[in-house]
């Protein structure tokens, strides 16, 4: 009975308890575990909402970024995650990476392949599978919209050029720039890679529409085209 009342969190302090811990003292002030265990609300007979919370960002190396990548049932193989706190779980951090891909919409200037990477990382950075995207851009370089225009496989993804174009006359765009992800997270551009960047290149001078970059992205860096001058 004692060892139960000690892992219940309602037996707790009150300031320990993450709930109102992030009432009395912020959102700064509690720790991933806790914001965890916030979101599945209870533990296991063995432990704690805040003790199974710790034990799954464990399996995550403690980044939210890889437990952001765990499955439904991967999460629900840990006593005490059943679906509903699954999904929970995958819910709220699929909103976080949402959130970050919005932050920029407000017309981001592209100063710089760096710029563009930052800009395009959240989207495609850690995807298990190819997406092809490009970056909209005014007569200033700032970013008019930012659009998927395909979705493959592991390896590749294939792409219409008369869709990228009928979107930048759309929007009024006068440059591009390209990106897609390497899932392999190798970052030197395929033979496919070059030969699609030069075809879109040549499409878009006869629009006088420039192509800018080209960047192959990974979960942590990235390729550049223009940086290595081959567009």
């Amino acid at each position: 009975m004692y060892k139960q009342q000690q892992l219940s969190i309602k037996s707790w302090n009150e300031d320990d308890r993450p709930r109102e811990k992030l009432l009395l003292k912020g959102r700064n002030a509690i720790t991933d575990a806790e914001l965890v265990a916030i979101l599945i609300g209870s533990g296991n007979r063995e432990e704690s909402a805040v003790g199974l919370s710790k034990r799954l960002l464990a399996a995550a190396d403690h980044n939210l970024n890889r437990l952001g990548k765990f499955s439904v049932k991967e999460l629900c193989e840990f006593k005490g995650i059943g679906e509903a706190k699954a999904l929970t779980i995958v819910a709220a951090l699929e909103l976080g990476r949402r959130r970050r891909v919005q932050e920029p919409s407000e017309l981001k200037k592209i100063t710089s392949s760096v710029s563009a990477f930052e800009l395009i990382q959240p989207m495609i950075g850690d995807l298990q599978h190819e997406e092809f995207w490009i970056i909209y851009l005014n007569n200033s370089n700032k970013v008019l919209q930012t659009s998927q225009l395909s979705k493959g496989g592991i390896t590749g993804t294939l792409v219409d050029i008369r869709l990228a174009f009928k979107k930048a006359l759309e929007l009024g765009a006068v440059s591009l720039i390209l990106a897609h992800n390497h899932p392999s997270g190798t970052l030197k551009p395929s033979e496919s890679d070059i030969k699609l960047t030069n075809k879109i290149k040549k499409a878009g001078e006869s629009l006088d529409i420039t192509i800018l970059d080209h960047l192959i992205v990974t979960e942590k860096t990235y390729f550049s085209f223009a940086d290595e001058q081959m567009i």
